[in-house]
This record gives structure tokens, C-alpha cells and sequence, in this order.
């Protein structure tokens, strides 16, 4: 279903409708008057389901992508059983401990995915991951995103059976050896310019590139354009791996500037010793990503086609909405084009997308990426 001003709720299906649903995702603009009414809404409708949403910088309902907008989907499973849990933050320091405290609410036996949905303001996506992780270990896929509050960066908010307010992260646990999970992200932007060393980091606050002061070198690389950030570094995130090559290549976006210092803060960690690299965007590069990863999620969940119904939760970026503007449907309209008209396509625009790296598991926070989720359930 999805909510206007305007139209109120309007459902978007009608045979595929659900009767007793375990679960309702839904996701919100994040400056939407009356919140609260809107998930009073669900619950009243949705009374034995467990609900959980976040603010958005978009929202995703089938192919369209929205702004101002409610978008909810409600799903219901045959044999697959949920648990949701959550914990709140009260600062960035406290990241890793909550992913960690998640992790451990989960019992391991039979998990097949943990979806983390997470206040994307105070949280450090990098640690809240790694959190997560070193609880449950690399066999086990974390999927996910941070929420979003448009371009405006300033407050974040996640409902957990409840009005969304700032400083939750929700993790829902799936259960059951009926279900193929399938996961794919891939950025598609272009790198340019040299390699460039972090010389000077702390967690996600970056101070130095080469020795240089990291807003002087990254004002001097915009040129022009610095003249908007932090706007305009949505349009030039940085590509950062370790020096020895041993780990893929991943994009972080810059959240803020701080003049005083010259340092800027990162949605995720910036090492130091880490090599990084500007990146611009390439339209048709991002559509193409955006393909490839719903390619990969079909390799993964080991299906050749979504035959059967299934559920595709789509995490992209506001970084990547920013630069395809109107063409921003387009990347929505490739993955429906490889995952076909049997999946249900909700998601939203993130301030972080969680998800594993390809084939392996090792789970992590990615910036001006897509990523797609399949949830299927097999006979």
C-alpha cells in the first residue's frame, strides 16, 4: 500500500493481497506531519504483525520511486518464522556494542538472514556491522540500510512496533530451511585521479589525505563545486581498500564537514593506511549496477528465475537518487527487469546499505550503492 497526502492509502495489488501476515515493512519520508497516525494505521489494520520502518530519502514501491510518501508491504509466510528485537543508541561511541547486543538477541539455530534496519544520524554503520557480525559469525548473511532523511542530514528515525523516533536499530531474524535468500550489491560509479593514502583517521572521521588536511585536499579536487558541500560530495564519494589489495574496493559518502578542523565525517569507518580514490558518477554505469546486483542475488539465492513469489527488498542510496534525478526510476526498473514480475519490489533511499560482499559472506556497510534482498520460500 502506499499513503499521499492527497489519496490517503491506496493499495498498488489486489489478488496479491495477504490475509494473516507476519510482518509489514514500511517506509516514510522523513519531514510526513503525523507519523504516528500512519503507523497507527498499519496496526490497526495489521493487528498480529510484527511492523518495522524507518524514514527514507525515498521510497520504492514496485517500480516507482517516491518521495513524500508511505510505502508499506505487508508479507505472509508459509513455514518461515521472524524475530525482531532492537536496541537504541545514544551515540555514535556506542555502535559496535549495539550491533553486538542485536547479534547476541538472535539464536542462531536455523537463521538463515538478519535484516538490520538502523537510525541512520547517530550510528556508525561500520561498527554497527562489524558489531553484528563477530556475534553471528560469517555464515550467516546481514542485510539492510541506514534511514534517511531526505538531503537534509539532520534527524533519522525507526519504528519497531511503534511511532519511529531517533536512535533505533531494529534487526528481524529469518528463520526456517524452506527459504533462499539472495543478495547482490554493486555501486557502478567511476574512480579518477590517483591513488591517494588516509594519513590520519579516526573510525569515521577522516582528518588527513597524503599528509594534507582532508577538506583543504577535497576542496581543492571539487574545485568549483566545493563551493556546495556537503551537498555536492554526495556527487564524489571515495572508493577506499587496503593497500595490499586484500579486500574489495568499497564507496563512502561524506555525512559533514568540520571548517575548524579541516576533517570530515564519513557515514562508515576511514582507516588509516587505507587507499582511497574520488569517484564520479556514470548514468548509465549506476543502472548497470544496479542490474548486477539483482544478478547477483539470483546467482546466490541459487535460483534461475524468481518463478515462484517472492519478496525483493531494495536498499539504494541518496547519493545515487541525487545524481540519476529524474532517471532515479530507471536503476528500480532494472532490477525488476532481471528478478521479473513475481517479486514484490519495495525498499528506500538510505544513508547506508548493508550487505554482504558477492559470494562471501563478509557483511558490510556500503555507500552510493544498490542493494537487493530476494526472500523466497521454497517447497
Amino acid at each position: 500500500m502506499v499513503w499521499t497526502q492527497e489519496q490517503g492509502w491506496q493499495m498498488r495489488t489486489g489478488s496479491d493481497a495477504v490475509f494473516h501476515p507476519q510482518l509489514v515493512l514500511f517506509f516514510c519520508a522523513s519531514r510526513l506531519e503525523r507519523l504516528d497516525m500512519r503507523y497507527a494505521e498499519l496496526r490497526s489494520r495489521y493487528t498480529g504483525a510484527d511492523i518495522i520502518g524507518c524514514t527514507t530519502a525515498g521510497e520504492i514501491a514496485g517500480e516507482e520511486v517516491l518521495d513524500n510518501s508511505v510505502v508499506a508491504t505487508a508479507i505472509e509466510f508459509e513455514e518461515t518464522n521472524i524475530h525482531v528485537e532492537y536496541t537504541d543508541v545514544q551515540s555514535m561511541k556506542d555502535s559496535y556494542n549495539a550491533g553486538e547486543r542485536l547479534g547476541n538477541s538472535l539464536e542462531k539455530k536455523g537463521l538463515r538472514l538478519a535484516m538490520v534496519i538502523s537510525d541512520g544520524h547517530t550510528i556508525n554503520g561500520t561498527e554497527l556491522v562489524q558489531g553484528i557480525t563477530a556475534v553471528l559469525g560469517s555464515g550467516i548473511p546481514v542485510t539492510g540500510g541506514l534511514a534517511g532523511d531526505a538531503a537534509h542530514f539532520e534527524r533519522t528515525a525507526v519504528s519497531v512496533n511503534a511511532a519511529p523516533i531517533a536512535g533505533r536499530v531494529a534487526v528481524i531474524g529469518f528463520y526456517g530451511e524452506h527459504l533462499k535468500i539472495g543478495h547482490g550489491s554493486v555501486g557502478g560509479w567511476n574512480s579518477f585521479g590517483q591513488d591517494r593514502r588516509i594519513t590520519k583517521s579516526e573510525a569515521n572521521v577522516l582528518y588527513e589525505i597524503d599528509g594534507i588536511p582532508a577538506l583543504q585536499l577535497y576542496k581543492a579536487l571539487l574545485g568549483e563545486k566545493a563551493k556546495d558541500l556537503p551537498g555536492s560530495s554526495l556527487l564524489f564519494p571515495l572508493s577506499i581498500r587496503p593497500e595490499d589489495s586484500s579486500r574489495e574496493a568499497i564507496t563512502r559518502t561524506v555525512l559533514s564537514i568540520n571548517e575548524d578542523d579541516n576533517s570530515m565525517v564519513f557515514a562508515g569507518n576511514m582507516p588509516t593506511g587505507y587507499i582511497c580514490k574520488l569517484m564520479v558518477a556514470n548514468f548509465d554505469h549506476l543502472v548497470d549496477g544496479a542490474s548486477k546486483a539483482a544478478n547477483e542475488a539470483l546467482q546466490i539465492s541459487e535460483l534461475q528465475t524468481q518463478s515462484k513469489r517472492s519478496l525483493g527488498v531494495l536498499v539504494s542510496c541518496v547519493g545515487r537518487k541525487l545524481v540519476l534525478g529524474r532517471r532515479t526510476a530507471d536503476e528500480v526498473q532494472a532490477v525488476r527487469n532481471i528478478l521479473g514480475i513475481n517479486t514484490a519490489l519495495t525498499g528506500f533511499y538510505s544513508y547506508g546499505e548493508i550487505c554482504p560482499h558477492g559470494q562471501l559472506l563478509n557483511c558490510e556497510l556500503h555507500n552510493q550503492t544498490m542493494t537487493v534482498t530476494t526472500i523466497t520460500e521454497e517447497d
